[in-house]
């Protein structure tokens, strides 16, 4: 009974969260202007997602911002976890104390917080993108920090400590024992700022130029206006970003287990020498 009960939560939960999403797809194949009503299969918003200038400027602007600042944030959070891990307890438990604020953080705190150092106190052009850029930075690089420092705390550390005791440099042992055992959490981290960078709101509406727009500032404008049309085509985006986020998910997962099953191989074989 505990197996039934377990599996019929398990059920419910995925209903939960997946069945609003698999709603928004069959709209999006739909000419239906409203919800609630359904008429035939059409692949309409799918053709104004890709043909409408103002939307395929917004779709490249959304993604440029979101794959430079995930870029630079991974690299941050990256270089942050590794040097915090190898200084020591104290440093870890401050720099790791200090970098749970931003994540549990309210959002809307930080982006009046960039607002006023950057633009009021700094006196950043908000036109350059630079305030912007910073933003999701901030935003994105405590969550990568977050991504990385599992994979140091489970990796072999004594790999690295052998590395210099035969010669090596830490640059050298970094690049070629630290970082491949790390690098799916490198990737974690990236798909995770890529994420977070193209959901933002409030840090993007504080910071942006006033002529550019993301998906989550252009969603909330469409929605208050009335382009039918334009809203339409946001479902049809919407999917395509839950199909890719699934698909990045299932290559990560294959790509992990892959990597547990050859590390297990290795050690089988090493262990019968």
């Amino acid at each position: 009974m505990k197996k039934v009960f377990s599996r019929a939560f398990l059920v419910l939960m995925m209903v939960v969260l997946y069945l609003p999403i698999f709603v928004l797809a069959i709209y999006s194949f739909t000419d239906s202007a409203n919800i609630g009503v359904i008429h035939g299969f059409s692949l309409k918003n799918y053709e104004t997602l890709f043909t409408k200038p103002d939307l395929r400027a917004m779709i490249v602007g959304t993604l440029v911002l979101a794959i430079g600042s995930a870029f630079i944030s991974t690299i941050l959070g990256t270089l942050g976890a590794v040097g915090v891990f190898y200084s020591g307890k104290f440093g870890n438990a401050v720099v790791g104390s200090l970098n749970q604020i931003p994540v549990v953080n309210a959002e809307v705190v930080t982006a009046f917080s960039l607002c006023i150092l950057l633009i009021g106190v700094c006196g950043v052009d908000k036109s350059s993108f630079v305030s912007l850029l910073i933003g999701h930075i901030v935003l994105e690089a405590p969550f990568v920090y977050l991504s990385v420092v599992p994979k140091l705390k489970q990796m072999d550390n004594s790999l690295y400590e052998a590395a210099l005791d035969l010669g090596a440099s830490p640059a050298v042992a970094l690049c070629r024992i630290v970082f491949p055992q790390i690098f799916p959490g490198v990737v974690s981290g990236f798909a995770l700022a890529v994420t977070l960078s193209l959901d933002d709101y409030f840090i993007t509406s504080y910071t942006k130029p006033a002529t550019f727009d993301t998906i989550s500032t252009y969603v909330v404008n469409a929605t208050r206006g009335s382009q039918t049309e334009i809203k339409t085509a946001l479902w049809a985006l919407s999917t395509i970003i839950f199909v890719v986020v699934v698909l990045m998910v299932m290559i990560m997962n294959m790509t992990e287990n892959k990597n547990i099953k050859n590390g297990k191989k290795a050690g089988a074989e090493n262990g019968k020498e």
